[in-house]
């Protein structure tokens, strides 16, 4: 097994046992529900945005072990982060998980979140690994009270 396949195992497992930022916001200034038809996932992310930088991020919901580590992840990773800067890196999260297999990506840019790059062996966990970050998109684009759909 690779060193990445094993980090992934561990961090996948860690992120769902303890995530972070596993709460609401109650002011915060967006919130986007976000919902995976396909396995049952659901979420809500939580943002607070002030001078057009993510002040807090948090996220609440169930789903699987993929699904709430993501959230997890994203959460740390967007922190502090301008607007601007998170969508890159949703860009650059989703352009890993849909590319083919063994395709580069931008490691550096994503860092930790680099371990999800295993995800895409498997097209159905895909939707999974990515609910967040649509939740996360709809909430930069200003989704109060709105909701995402992965179909």
């Amino acid at each position: 097994m690779s060193d990445l396949r094993e980090l992934y195992q561990e961090m996948i497992l860690e992120h769902n046992k303890q995530p972070r930022n596993f709460r609401e916001i109650q002011d915060a200034t967006a919130r986007t529900e976000g919902f995976n038809p396909l396995c049952g996932d659901r979420l809500t992310v939580y943002l607070k945005i002030a001078g057009g930088r993510v002040k807090d991020v948090s996220f609440k919901g169930s789903g699987c072990a993929i699904s709430k580590s993501s959230a997890s992840m994203m959460t740390a990773a967007v922190m502090g982060r301008t607007v601007k800067e998170a969508e890159h890196l949703f860009q650059a999260f989703r352009d890993m998980l849909s590319s083919k297999k063994g395709a580069p990506f931008d490691a550096e840019r994503l860092g930790k979140l680099a371990v999800f790059s295993g995800v895409n062996e498997y097209p159905a966990r895909i939707k999974c690994a990515t609910l967040a970050w649509h939740t996360l998109r709809a909430a930069l684009d200003g989704g109060t009270d709105g909701s995402v759909s992965t179909e």
